[in-house]
């Protein structure tokens, strides 16, 4: 039976890196993501004075609670969204004149909620071009606190990058939330702020987080739960069996809850404290199922549901639009070119079965990746079943997995044709 390592979750280590450098005194991040979105914020973090100490299995963050060590700073944040929502909000926090960019493809996705919200903390911010995107220049002065309003509805890392603010403010801050998506990533930051001492208490739909810093700690990052889901579905399709080790009952990442949408479509799955086993029956049955809370795995399921019994039908995830690219309709474009039959809406995909994949399959066949990892991830695990897919931009995959490729097809000789 597969036994598969996944790679740090690259959430965990975004949020852990925030931390450390927020943190009074020297962390050790243990097994953190190397992959271009965290080597983007680990660049970002030096560029803005902070040392970051690289070993094969560990990153040391000297932690500075006063804010970055230089006065000015230009940061280049690639494609990565918690890099350009995150340090932004960091930089905020301490004094000096810093400019954040990012790549064409992050430059087209919103920002505007976030840096709304830190104006009207009184944060000196300005987009240099299109209002509510990169670039943007921050003249910060520190941040003295208060209430605040936010609309997290497109994204939750617009609340995690105020909670992750808030105890580096001189008085603490209240955020009053109207929308929400993504809610199981808010848990994973309060989780993690806890490790490294500050307790966030909520009110209803306010967020409450005490002023004060955060202090010090070893912390271990958990494997990708988003990632490892790719694994997951690739047994469910082949009835193959496969284990990840170190996503288990106690895991912080709710894309874990991907392998329940599986369950429910006929697949075997056993967690228990060390890991989760997924066992496909040779079944996979239709479903409709809201993915709001797990929209990363979306565009796995999508992959997978030409082979189910009957439609699939994935609700409520209209922020997968504003992703990398807009999911709904890449995952829509790929399955056509496969001949499945598919419909969309503003935040829903329906997907019927077709015989094609399954019995004649199309053969050849190039998948448009968008530049986006996901996307690539997803349409390799439909390649199980499909002879001769390919991709545009293989290479995207490097942005949360630079080996995906090479552990997919070591996964692949070890399951069932």
């Amino acid at each position: 039976m597969p036994v598969v390592d996944i790679p740090g979750s690259k959430s965990i280590t975004a949020r852990a890196l925030f931390l450390a450098a927020a943190a009074d005194g020297v962390t050790t991040l243990r097994r953190p993501l190397r992959s271009d979105d965290t080597e983007g914020f680990a660049e970002g973090l030096t560029r803005l004075g902070y040392r970051v100490g690289r070993s094969p299995d560990a990153w040391q963050i000297d932690g500075r609670p006063e804010g970055p060590a230089v006065a000015e700073a230009d940061v280049y944040c690639r494609d990565g969204a918690t890099t350009a929502r995150f340090l932004p909000t960091l930089a905020a926090a301490g004094h000096g004149s810093f400019r954040f960019d990012a790549s064409p493809q992050m430059r087209r996705r919103p920002l505007l909620p976030l840096t709304q919200a830190l104006r009207d903390l009184g944060v000196d911010l300005r987009h240099e071009e299109a209002e509510g995107h990169h670039p943007l220049r921050i003249e910060a002065s520190g941040v003295e606190g208060g209430e605040v309003v936010l609309d997290a509805g497109q994204s939750s890392q617009y609340l995690t990058a105020l909670l992750l603010l808030g105890p580096l403010t001189r008085k603490g801050l209240r955020i009053r939330v109207t929308d929400l998506v993504s809610a199981p990533y808010v848990e994973i930051t309060i989780a993690m702020m806890r490790e490294f001492g500050v307790e966030v208490r909520t009110e209803g739909s306010v967020y409450v987080v005490p002023s004060g810093g955060y202090r010090a700690t070893t912390y271990g990052i958990e494997p990708d739960a988003s990632t490892a889901s790719y694994v997951f579905a690739a047994a469910a399709v082949t009835g193959g069996e496969v284990t990840v080790p170190g996503l288990g009952t106690g895991a912080l990442q709710g894309d874990l809850g991907f392998v329940d949408v599986l369950r429910r479509m006929g697949a075997e799955v056993e967690t228990d404290a060390h890991g989760t086993r997924v066992r496909g029956t040779g079944e996979l049955r239709g479903l409709t199922v809201n993915m709001r809370d797990i929209s990363d795995t979306m565009p796995t399921l999508a992959a997978i549901a030409p082979f189910a019994s009957g439609p699939v039908r994935i609700e409520d995830v209209g922020n997968t639009r504003v992703k990398e690219c807009d999911r709904l309709e890449a995952c829509a474009e790929g399955l056509r070119r496969l001949g499945v039959e598919v419909a969309t809406g503003d935040d829903w995909i329906e997907i019927r079965p077709s015989d094609v994949p399954g019995a004649t399959p199309v053969t050849g066949t190039e998948i448009k990746s968008y530049g986006d990892h996901r996307i690539v991830m997803s349409f390799a695990v439909t390649g199980l079943r499909v002879p001769g897919i390919s991709f545009d931009d293989p290479g995207c995959v490097r942005k949360t997995f630079p080996g995906f490729h090479e552990a997919f097809a070591a996964l692949r000789a070890q399951l069932p044709e």
